[in-house]
């Protein structure tokens, strides 16, 4: 049965193969992000995009305007736009730590929140973490603004998952290791991960669509590659 799928940060990466596989599997999908070109050159007709940027408030205005017209409802919602930054933490600034939190946190309330009166009880919360955001796992030096707000997310899951426990949507996260993207190469030039932004996005695509049947609040670790 075609779902109605929002997915965030699609112009590169896991984003932009999500789309692309679930589209192909027949369901809808808006995809999001602040460069929309990449996905609307592809010619799917139930593929729907427009330029968003997580951070623009008035943006969000637009995703109810386009779900009210064309959805009525949302089944699926991917939080997958992330911001990664590798600095030494004593270079860094409050702007830096601002954005990163922008985007990461932020975003991804607001955006839970702008879609939360269009989804059923039977609908799909998943957002995009890292390992480096959960407590206990290995850290790596660079990384205090980025996993830091991955930790953030993982507990506003939790903390989602139980407040809407009786009402729904279902609210699961997924810790990511290192997956080869543009963003990986950017922040890690040379680094070269084991698993391919296609392959994990096959995962979060299968887990998105199922998951809500099994699982709420639930934090699961999908690859212990580094960093």
């Amino acid at each position: 049965m075609s779902k109605n799928i929002i997915i965030t940060g699609t112009s590169r990466g896991i984003g932009f193969e999500m789309v692309h596989l679930l589209a192909s599997q027949g369901h809808h999908v808006l995809a999001l992000s602040r460069n929309a070109q990449p996905v609307s050159n592809l010619q799917y007709d139930n593929i729907s995009s427009f330029a968003f940027d997580l951070c623009n408030e008035s943006d969000y205005k637009k995703v109810t305007a386009f779900i009210e017209k064309e959805w009525k409802h949302v089944d699926i919602l991917i939080n997958n736009a992330g911001l990664l930054l590798n600095k030494p933490f004593s270079e860094t600034t409050f702007t830096d730590f601002q954005k990163v939190y922008e985007t990461n946190v932020f975003g991804v309330s607001e955006m839970i929140r702008t879609v939360l009166p269009f989804m059923k009880k039977d609908s799909h919360v998943v957002t995009i973490s890292s390992m480096g955001g959960v407590q206990g796992s290995m850290k790596f030096a660079g990384l205090a603004a980025y996993s830091s707000s991955k930790g953030a997310v993982i507990t506003l899951t939790e903390l989602l998952a139980e407040e809407y426990k009786e009402s729904g949507p279902s609210f699961n996260v997924l810790a990511l290791g290192a997956v080869q993207t543009e963003m990986l190469e950017e922040a890690f030039p040379g680094y070269v991960a084991n698993t391919s932004a296609l392959k994990m996005a096959e995962y979060i695509s299968e887990f998105a669509l199922n998951a809500h049947k099994y699982y709420n609040g639930k934090l699961l670790q999908v690859s212990n590659s580094t960093p």
